[in-house]
This record gives C-alpha cells, sequence and structure tokens, in this order.
C-alpha cells in the first residue's frame, strides 16, 4: 500500500508575523503535502497603509527561509507556496 502526498494544507500567519517556529511548522505540513495555502489574518495587517506589499514582503520571507525548491504566489491575503523536486529559483 503506498501513501500518496495530499495535494493542499492550510496554515495561518498571526500577529507574530513569520517566526522560527511558524517556518518549522510549514517545513513539517510540507512532509505529508505538495502545496500550502498560507493566510495572512487580516488583524496582522492593520497598523500597515499597502496591505498587498507587506503580504509580499512575507511570501518573501517565507521563500528565503524555506529555500530553492520552493515558489509561491500571493492571491488577495493567502500565499500558495509549493514545493518541487528540484530547484526553481
Amino acid at each position: 500500500m503506498s501513501r500518496q502526498k495530499s495535494i493542499v494544507s492550510k496554515i495561518q500567519v498571526g500577529k507574530n508575523g513569520i517566526t522560527k517556529n511558524f517556518i518549522d511548522t510549514l517545513r513539517s505540513y510540507f512532509k505529508k503535502h505538495t502545496i500550502v495555502k498560507v493566510s495572512v489574518l487580516k488583524n496582522n495587517l492593520e497598523e500597515f497603509d499597502n496591505k498587498k506589499e507587506k503580504v509580499k514582503e512575507y511570501s518573501d520571507k517565507i521563500l528565503s527561509d524555506l529555500g530553492k525548491s520552493y515558489t509561491s504566489r500571493t492571491i488577495g491575503h493567502t500565499i500558495i507556496v509549493q514545493k518541487w523536486r528540484k530547484e526553481k529559483r
């Protein structure tokens, strides 16, 4: 019986932002999933005028911490992170 990875999982960025613990949790999600949707909570963005730019900064921070085998795309307050077998960036 072979086990296949499920496609999508979800995680949220709270008021603490991107921490080492958050990145470790995200890495553990990628052991079972190929795509993780990261939702940035609105209360985390209240103090910023340009909310889309802050979400993009979070996306860049996540990718720099995870490594070159990951890509991301932002849609609204959601960051979709995908893991690849080979380096994509």
